[in-house]
């Protein structure tokens, strides 16, 4: 069997409440491409019944696929996984909340090829609609962030953290075989990888609504994050690129 054109990797830690629609919804999308598409949920060792609903949505819709983790390693750690063992030509990591439409799929295609290999959805450019802000003290603390992230690590991108990325396989392969990061600073070091090694990353206004439910805890995990940032931009490039050893 040829690989597929595309494959949906969803990241997922105790989704089992809206993860059932998602994957109608995103099942239901796929099928209108003209192309084979695959829809992977990779199951970051949930407390839930994550892993239990992904297999009964799987015995009756032959796209979605399951890849477990035994243990919570966190979210870097499932798309990395996912990024490094599913084999498809293009890669999109999308949310499990959907906050960004799996249709919004369709502004990226026209921008990546071989010169452009990684597009990425970006919230605050100026055509982008956001449907259902978040509250405001999330956005501030996110445009902060932002900020923090163009000054120290990816100037030129103005949003790292969006959770809907595409990226052609050998290209992905290349920047994930050389992330460290196990949580939601993933999103950062591989664009700043990905930047580290030359390659053309497009960043594309979309469609995009705040959903309740978000896992990331604005003071613990921004501080872990912008303590990784730092470090990071300490490291250097020949350090960033280093490839990732068993055991890191």
């Amino acid at each position: 069997m040829p690989r597929p054109h595309l494959a949906i990797i969803i990241p997922a830690y105790n989704e089992q409440e809206r993860l059932g629609p998602t994957l109608a919804r995103i099942a239901e999308y796929a099928r209108t491409l003209d192309f084979d598409t695959e829809i992977w949920v990779v199951n970051d060792g949930s407390a839930d019944d994550t892993a239990k609903l992904v297999k009964c949505v799987a015995e009756s819709e032959p796209l979605v696929h399951l890849l477990d983790c035994e243990q919570n390693q966190g979210k870097g750690a499932a798309v990395r996984r996912g990024m490094l063992e599913i084999d498809a030509e293009w890669l999109l990591m999308s949310d499990a909340d959907l906050a960004t439409p799996i249709e919004e799929l369709d502004k990226l295609w026209p921008l990546v090829g071989e010169a452009t290999p990684i597009a990425i959805g970006s919230r605050p450019l100026k055509e982008s609609e956001l449907e259902v802000r978040q509250p405001w003290y999330r956005e501030m603390m996110g445009r902060a962030f932002n900020l923090a992230v163009r000054t120290l690590g990816i100037k030129g991108i103005a949003d790292t953290q969006c959770g809907f990325k595409l990226y052609r396989q050998d290209v992905a392969r290349d920047i994930f075989s050389r992330s460290k990061i196990d949580g939601f600073g993933f999103d950062f070091e591989v664009l700043m990888i990905a930047r580290d090694l030359g390659y053309n990353i497009a960043e594309v206004p979309i469609r995009w609504q705040h959903k309740e439910g978000s896992k990331v805890n604005l003071l613990r995990d921004g501080v872990r994050m912008l303590r990784e940032l730092m470090l990071l931009r300490l490291a250097g490039r020949a350090r960033r690129i280093s490839p990732r050893t068993r055991g890191q």
